[in-house]
């Protein structure tokens, strides 16, 4: 991983042209400090030549397809290009105003645009109950409504969807309003106060549209969005018609791979847009220039400039768009990925400028992700060069706050009152301290996948050494509460996990539970196949008898469960087809046996360790009962505290 990226990064700091210094420390001399480079003039020759640099060698390096790069200035399309293949197998190249790519994510933008259509009609009030848009009801929860601007910022507090979310099959896309009813989503937050990414809540925005515009939302999108803003190819149609459809980028993991199928979204207003980059350039000019044809210049001020920060002063999220300012410069941004696709468009509103790159593969150790993001710091260097003048907080202090935020914490966006939660078990972030005492933190490895340098500017805001990346937590009674990361602040924090719950502990817990069940097992035929052998007759009643050789059996048939889960976690996650409903039967009978089960089974294994104790046998076989039981009721702790014990078909 580390040869790979660091080769792409590389490559990008060579490209970006002399990129300023960091400085050492804040009571530097003015004279020492270091002077910003001399920014490129922005224009079709340097930039052509800057991508003819980077693109090619990332895209072959990287086993990635192909890609699309546009981008636009003083409201016109400064340049288009594309990269690589939209097949490899029939080497069809990527055509930046014919071929489409999947959008993902940024398909929201779209909806949050029409949404500020509706607001300039006075159609939709951003701060009133949206149950008053709706043809059914969000049920209360915390005491507040959710609003329109709560989705937009995503703030409703709805818990991640994942069941019939995406599938290959047609069959499996519903009508949108019955994708919305079929669950309504569990609220984990209140209204206003956490981040928490929900493609629901786009979608339910979309479908508010349509009730208040009375027009279907595709038909309105393209009506009142593509038309005026002349992206004459782009579709949120799942079932494009065959002259789209064979315009359309075959998707890969890898460029060698052989092709995807084409990756369908119930969702399709927060993630199913197709379009070309030439389509994108014109949207971004249109929000670029105040709204062009889409908004009313006040519109568009409301939608760019209401920024909601969760933690000052990382980056925060406007009415749609959230923050990816660098180099002291505003910047609005939204990303967007599928399995095959990966996008992302930024907008330099003060400088109306706008670049967009879609890619249609993951490459090599997902090295999509940091292609992208790598390709707008670079761009900034170049164009927009900045010295960044950070403070320094002094040594003990800053020791004394890393160790504050040494823990284990969870997503902001997760799935909470199903099985999924059960991700968590390898999902969980920590923070812990590096081998010079600094902070180590998980959740953002750098180009390479080593961990970050992080050194702390202001108390509790952190940056990456010579880099951009900013880190700040939310403490409060002496507490950290939440920390985020520039790049995701906008719309997902983390928060410490709850102890009982944490995998610091019941990770190594559950390892060691499982090692003790498998042990029993294994042992159990060993140690009758020994007393067969020698004549060995087992001195106790027939209750201790039966006691060992249920208990062993039950520690047997908890394996066998937590086998199917695993089985049933590996089909379902790997190919989202199946979370539509083909795999019901496994989740219904999972639901059922497992209380079943390990209830059985713990009482077995404490009636088993009740015998041996009263029966004064060896300390070996006591302490054992005693591990037995204690691993059969740490699996059961594990199983309930992640839904593995619970009934419902929603996830």
């Amino acid at each position: 991983m580390r040869g790979l990226r660091g080769w792409i990064g590389m490559a990008l700091l060579a490209l970006a042209g002399p990129i300023a210094a960091q400085p050492a420390a804040e009571t530097a001399k003015p004279a020492d400090r270091p002077v910003a480079a001399q920014a490129h003039v922005l224009d079709k020759a340097d930039v052509d030549s800057w991508l003819d640099g980077y693109m090619p060698y990332a895209l072959q390096r990287g086993d990635a397809a192909g890609a699309v790069v546009v981008v636009v200035k003083d409201g016109r399309i400064l340049t288009q290009r594309g990269f690589g293949y939209a097949d490899v197998a029939h080497r069809r190249p990527v055509d930046p105003g014919r071929t489409l790519f999947r959008q993902a994510s940024i398909s929201k933008l779209i909806t949050w645009t029409a949404v500020m259509q509706m607001v300039e009609q006075g159609k939709i009030d951003l701060d009133k109950d949206i149950n008053a848009y709706l043809d059914f009801r969000i049920p209360e929860a915390f005491g507040k409504p959710v609003t329109m601007r709560n989705l937009m910022t995503h703030r409703s507090g709805f818990e991640e969807v994942q069941r019939g979310l995406n599938s290959y099959d047609l069959k499996d896309i519903p009508p949108l309003d019955v994708a919305l009813k079929r669950w309504v989503p569990t609220r984990i937050f209140a209204p206003g106060t956490t981040p928490a990414y929900s493609n629901y809540g786009t979608t339910l925005a979309a479908y508010i549209v349509q009730r208040v515009s009375g027009e279907p939302f595709e038909t309105y999108a393209n009506r009142h969005i593509f038309a005026p803003a002349g992206m004459t190819l782009a579709s949120f149609s799942q079932n494009l018609p065959p002259n789209l459809r064979s315009q359309v980028a075959s998707g890969y993991n890898r460029g060698s791979d052989a092709p995807s199928r084409l990756e369908l979204n119930s969702f399709w207003p927060a993630g199913g847009l197709s379009a070309t980059g030439a389509d994108m350039g014109r949207f971004m000019i249109a929000h670029l220039e105040n709204g062009g044809a889409l908004l009313k210049p006040e519109t568009a001020r409301l939608m760019h400039d209401s920024i909601l920060k969760a933690i000052p002063p990382l980056n925060g999220m406007a009415l749609g768009f959230y923050e990816q300012n660098i180099n002291g410069r505003r910047a609005l941004s939204h990303a967007g990925d599928t399995l095959t696709f990966h996008s992302q468009l930024w907008l330099l509103p003060d400088e109306r400028v706008g670049i967009y790159m879609s890619m249609n593969a993951a490459g090599t150790e997902k090295v999509s992700g940091p292609i992208r993001s790598h390709l707008f710091d670079a761009f900034a260097d170049r164009y927009y060069p900045h010295v960044q003048k950070d403070g320094r907080v002094d040594a003990a202090t800053a020791a004394r706050h890393v160790r504050m935020m040494v823990g284990t914490y969870n997503k902001t966006r997760r799935s909470e009152t199903s099985f999924l939660k059960a991700l968590e078990l390898s999902g969980q972030i920590r923070v812990d301290t590096d081998a010079q005492g600094g902070l180590r933190v998980k959740a953002a490895p750098g180009i390479g996948g080593e961990d970050r340098k992080w050194v702390e500017i202001a108390p509790f805001v952190w940056r990456e050494s010579d880099g951009k990346m900013r880190l700040a937590a939310q403490v409060e009674n002496g507490k950290v509460v939440r920390f985020g990361l520039d790049s995701s602040a906008p719309y997902m924090l983390f928060e410490p996990a709850p102890w009982y719950l944490s995998v610091a502990w019941l990770n190594p817990a559950i390892v060691a539970s499982l090692c003790v069940l498998l042990l029993t097992v294994l042992s159990w035929p060993v140690v009758a196949l020994v007393r067969r052998t020698y004549g060995v007759v087992p001195s106790h009643g027939i209750r201790p008898w039966r006691a060992y050789r249920l208990s062993r059996a039950f520690a047997g048939l908890v394996l066998v469960v937590l086998a199917c889960w695993f089985r049933f976690a590996s089909a379902l996650l790997g190919d989202f087809s199946s979370m539509n409903g083909e795999l019901d039967w496994a989740l219904g009978a999972l639901q059922i046996a497992t209380p079943l089960v390990l209830l059985a089974a713990l009482g077995l294994a404490v009636w088993n360790a009740v015998l041996v104790w009263k029966a004064k046998g060896r300390r070996s076989e006591k302490g054992w009962s005693l591990l037995l039981a204690l691993s059969v009721l740490v699996i059961l702790w594990m199983a309930k505290g992640f839904h593995l014990i619970g009934v419902g078909l929603n996830f």
